[in-house]
């Protein structure tokens, strides 16, 4: 699965923030490929708003 952040982490709550940073992602443009995971499937859920999914 790749993810790439879309949108700013400025001004969004903490735990957001911190689960865009634990997702590996630190600048917009940024992009990941990731395992599929249950646990990792969650933590796109709770930022979906800020990223763009690729299965």
């Amino acid at each position: 699965m790749k993810i790439t952040l879309k949108r700013s982490v400025i001004g969004r709550p903490g735990y957001q923030v911190k689960t865009v940073h634990a997702l590996g992602l630190k600048k917009i443009g940024d992009s990941r490929e990731i395992n599929d995971t249950p646990a990792i499937r969650g933590m796109v859920n709770t930022v979906k708003h800020l990223l763009e999914v690729e299965a």
